[in-house]
């Protein structure tokens, strides 16, 4: 038996590769499917089984495709509705891999179809629970993006309460964890930095599976401080459940190479937003005026989902050269396929051709201490909860998600500083106020990391309900 774990840090998610006997199933895949088959093939295996444990929120499954490709067959859990062909399997339906089995445990909360899958191995044992987005290590599922009707998200949480503990707190201790996503997503609040587990690890140490806990605990905990999800959400889930592009047509469509004469011309005869994937410090020294700037290096494709409100939305690519399929790839993982070509040469091309060209103040957090002193605002674009550990005392609240929630905030004429941990952040978020006309952004290189390097007044423990 193998088990792979295909984890991709830009979005905290993991897939699966289970073999057994020269058969194969498939966890949760990423979009782009040639890796599963390759794998496979290598092995002389061949792909029998496609397990979704729900319709995923946060990124472009590769089902669709990955079924097309090999003649696999999609499982859902109960209640699932699809516009393409799919097992809909009942609670507690087996399905044999080779040598193993693999349960279906109907574990309704996250989503209404959310299931979890129990791997058996070949002496019947239960070895690893796939616990999709039910159970976190260190957290559980979001309960608040399947409402829908009468359902609220305390009767998801209600279910979820339910879910975790008929179905998966009454398994062995050593049933190995493997969840769907790790510290970084956007599906929990508390996810750890670990990906694999334990049930009895779990036990131990996820709040939400405390011994005792009572379900309004349990309701009140989960939902207590939940931030409203991405505007993309609930466009993948569309995608997900009614079926989407060949990732590899996506590419040959949108891999274009543009001279700056071509390039310049799209730009003004379309809405295209030009998106600049470079470092952050390339970035600052000189951009093309108007572009937003989301480094292909960071978190790049959920702030990509969280900031360009809709998938459909025309780019323009501005990468490293070389990178140019990398950086559409992340984009189509997310669902944003309408890539309208990039930049050939890079922004080095533009810069050469005598085309104007716009930079970004970035100062050191040792200037800042001298600007504070009088009295210039600053503005903390990480997230509440980083914000409510530890900030600068003078400073506003004004994440990077709810950016546009807090323009109204920043001085149209006086000099004001964005930070944010470390430097990635605080560039998108001054590269967007400078394409609104806020000329007078500049960032503070280095994030709060540097910031704690001065003498900077701090304050700490600040009660997120008192935050904007």
């Amino acid at each position: 038996m193998i088990i792979e774990q295909i984890y991709t840090g830009c979005l905290a998610q993991g897939a699966y590769y289970i073999e057994s006997n020269g058969e194969v199933a498939i966890v949760d895949p990423l979009r782009e499917v040639q890796d599963y088959i390759n794998s496979a093939d290598k092995n002389n295996a061949k792909i029998k089984y496609i397990f979704e444990t729900h319709f995923h929120a946060d990124f472009v499954s590769g089902h669709v495709t990955l079924a097309e490709k090999t003649g696999a067959k999609i499982v859902y859990g109960p209640s699932a509705k699809t516009n393409f062909e799919a097992i809909i399997a009942e609670d507690n339906q087996v399905f044999h891999v080779g040598d193993i089995t693999i349960t279906v445990l109907h574990t309704p909360g996250h989503t209404m179809e959310s299931s979890c899958f129990l791997l058996k191995d070949e002496n019947g044992k239960d070895h690893a629970l796939f616990s999709g987005d039910t159970l976190f290590l260190g957290d559980v599922g979001r309960p608040d993006l399947a409402q829908k009707g009468d359902i609220t998200e305390k009767d998801l949480a209600g279910f979820l309460y339910d879910s975790l503990r008929e179905k998966v707190m009454t398994l062995a201790d050593d049933v190995i964890v493997y969840p769907a996503h790790g510290a970084g997503s956007a599906c929990g609040k508390n996810l750890s930095k670990e990906t694999v587990g334990t049930i009895g690890e779990q036990k131990k140490t996820n709040y939400a599976l405390r011994e005792n806990m009572t379900k309004e605990e349990f309701v009140k905990e989960v939902t207590d401080g939940l931030l409203p999800p991405p505007a993309y959400f609930p466009l993948n889930v569309k995608l997900n459940k009614e079926g989407y592009k060949d990732v590899d047509d996506v590419i040959k469509a949108s891999a274009k190479p543009l001279s700056v004469k071509d390039f310049e011309l799209i730009a003004n005869e379309t809405d295209a937003v030009i998106l600049d994937v470079r470092h952050q410090s390339e970035f600052v020294k000189g951009f093309i005026p108007q572009s937003i700037f989301i480094g292909i290096d960071g978190g790049f494709a959920p702030w990509v989902g969280a900031l360009i409100k809709d998938i459909n939305q025309p780019i323009l690519l501005i990468a490293p050269e070389g990178r140019e399929e990398d950086t559409i790839t992340r984009l189509s993982r997310v669902g944003f396929d309408n890539v309208l070509g990039y930049l050939e040469g890079s922004f080095e091309s533009w810069e050469k051709s005598g085309k104007e060209v716009d930079t970004l103040v970035s100062v050191s957090a040792d200037v800042l201490e001298q600007k504070i002193k009088v009295n210039n605002p600053v503005f903390d674009v990480r997230k509440p909860g980083e914000y409510a550990s530890e900030h600068i005392k003078v400073a506003e609240s004004t994440p990077l998600d709810f950016l546009n929630e807090h323009i109204s905030e920043f001085p149209k004429k006086e000099d004001f500083y964005v930070h944010c941990a470390g430097g990635y952040r605080s560039v998108i978020a001054a590269s967007i106020l400078k394409a609104r006309g806020f000329h007078n952004v500049i960032d503070v290189a280095g994030g709060y990391a540097a910031i704690r390097k001065t003498k900077i007044e701090r304050t700490d423990a600040v009660c997120p309900s008192t935050l904007k």
